[in-house]
């Protein structure tokens, strides 16, 4: 369907974006309670175009230091790629997953970070020196996520039992997942942290695992991380019953089918607008790729954001809308 088919699509189908002929969304809690603990998952952003999408939200004081030696503590345990944790000369402990999936993670996870949705410290490094039973050497290295203090994994959430069901944040989470062809969104990915900083508790709820993205998004074995692909893949597709339709076809696709209406994909194409072509360019530099190659990536994904801001733009009073109430938007 071409995009002309769409923009018409929404004007004829405008009315059919009310909640009266949508599909039922059921969140686990009341509104007032969503709105209550949307800052354990989204957090607006006092200003996304000064986000460092380099080093991410945890900055360059916590980078893995690519001149260090890193002591190989265990193999990794799950997932399909491979990877291990390794101690660096100052004792902080890092997953490292190598593979195909490591670039595509770090860009995903700074971004969604810059947007503010919380991420834990997740860098970078092509090669590291290693020490482990067969001595010191040099390794192909991947995404580094630090074990850091105060940030403890208690758990994973689900997709479909969660406070957040419904409002803005999480319906455009959803998009921007989309956006970037993120193709496993298993619940196991998705991580409850217990965060203890200046002696406040806190839980996040995290989209972690990231990496099966900027690709195809199959039911079976996607091909991640390929260029020639990301750039071919379709997005907005058309309405049904004022709902949009993607051309996504992970195994959780219904994740989004039938429940994704056009504010929801409007509001998440605004929040990248906001941000800037040099932290675009950060985020793919940060992950290792090449400028011909990021700028690929990048020009696929404006071109998905044009799309998305298309859509018309409707106030929706839900939990999620601080955005526009602190900004004084209609």
């Amino acid at each position: 369907m071409s995009w002309s088919t769409v923009q018409r699509s929404l004007i004829v189908c405008s009315a059919c974006a009310l909640p009266a002929c949508a599909a039922a969304i059921k969140p686990t809690v009341a509104p007032s309670i969503a709105a209550s603990r949307m800052e354990e998952f989204w957090q607006p952003p006092v200003d996304i175009s000064s986000g460092d999408l380099r080093y991410g939200p945890w900055g360059a004081a916590n980078a893995p230091n690519p001149d260090d030696t890193y002591t190989f503590v265990r193999k990794k345990r799950q997932g399909t790629n491979p990877g291990l944790t390794a101690r660096d000369s100052r004792g902080r402990e890092w997953h490292v997953k190598q593979g195909v999936e490591a670039q595509p993670e770090v860009v995903l996870s700074h971004v969604l970070a810059a947007v503010g949705y919380h991420q834990p410290p997740v860098y970078y490094l092509p090669s590291f020196t290693l020490v482990d039973e067969s001595g010191r050497h040099q390794v192909t290295g991947g995404r580094f996520r630090l074990d850091a203090p105060g940030l403890k994994d208690v758990g994973s959430w689900s997709w479909d039992e969660n406070p957040f069901i419904g409002t803005r944040p999480y319906q455009g989470l959803l998009v921007m997942l989309v956006m970037f062809n993120s193709a496993d969104l298993k619940n196991v990915n998705n991580t409850i942290y217990q965060v203890d900083q200046r002696d406040e508790s806190q839980q996040w709820f995290v989209v972690r695992d990231l990496g099966s993205s900027l690709g195809e998004t199959g039911r079976f074995n996607p091909k991640e991380n390929r260029l020639d692909v990301f750039e071919r893949h379709g997005f907005v597709t058309g309405l049904r019953d004022g709902f949009v339709e993607f051309e996504y076809h992970a195994i959780h696709g219904n994740l989004v089918r039938g429940h994704i209406r056009p504010e929801d994909v409007r509001w998440a194409s605004e929040q990248l607008m906001m941000l800037t072509a040099q932290q675009w360019q950060d985020a793919f530099t940060a992950a290792g790729y090449s400028n011909d190659v990021s700028n690929r990536f990048i020009r696929r994904l404006h071109e998905k954001i044009d799309m998305g801001l298309q859509f018309p733009a409707q106030h929706v009073a839900t939990p999620s809308n601080s955005r526009e109430q602190q900004d004084g938007k209609p």
